[in-house]
């Protein structure tokens, strides 16, 4: 089930469980979770793209063992906001991810990730992670970023 809106999205989901947040690319997967209270975002792993079904697999074993409720993936648009090339593959991607059985009955929304890797970049720099440290961890780290936006989005929208 993919929805365009946080608000139809925040509908679908049950109480008292995780999301997980995902930084979509052409090489890797960054994915991040919340906790059940969905109020902090966590970077998890990177996943190394091969194929659709081979990541699929990947994301369905990390986040089956979590309980994960619902899927935020980053839309990267364009700095004036339209959609390019990337943003149409994303949405493929959650397209047939939500064609899958496992992936079939949880609830897919997207969060607009312009400048989050940029963040997620600056973040790490500040930390003084070395550049081979940065390499491995900046998409789940990115993922983190991501997730955070719409978890923020979604305690807005609960009034919290």
């Amino acid at each position: 089930m993919i929805f365009e809106t946080p608000e139809e999205f925040a509908a679908a989901l049950p109480p008292m469980r995780a999301i997980a947040g995902l930084d979509f690319g052409d090489k890797t997967i960054g994915v991040a979770v919340s906790d059940t209270f969905l109020a902090v975002a966590t970077p998890l792993d990177t996943i190394r793209r091969k194929k659709f079904g081979q990541d699929a697999d990947a994301l369905s074993a990390m986040i089956q063992p979590r309980a994960i409720a619902g899927l935020v993936l980053g839309l990267p648009r364009n700095m004036d906001g339209t959609e390019g090339p990337r943003c149409q593959k994303t949405r493929a991607f959650a397209r047939n991810l939500s064609q899958r059985p496992d992936f079939a009955d949880l609830p897919i929304t997207f969060w607009d990730e312009r400048l989050s890797t940029v963040a997620a970049e600056r973040a790490l720099l500040e930390a003084d992670t070395s550049r081979r440290r940065r390499a491995e961890v900046i998409d789940h780290v990115a993922a983190g970023y991501i997730l955070q936006g719409a978890l923020d989005r979604l305690r807005h929208l609960r009034g919290a």
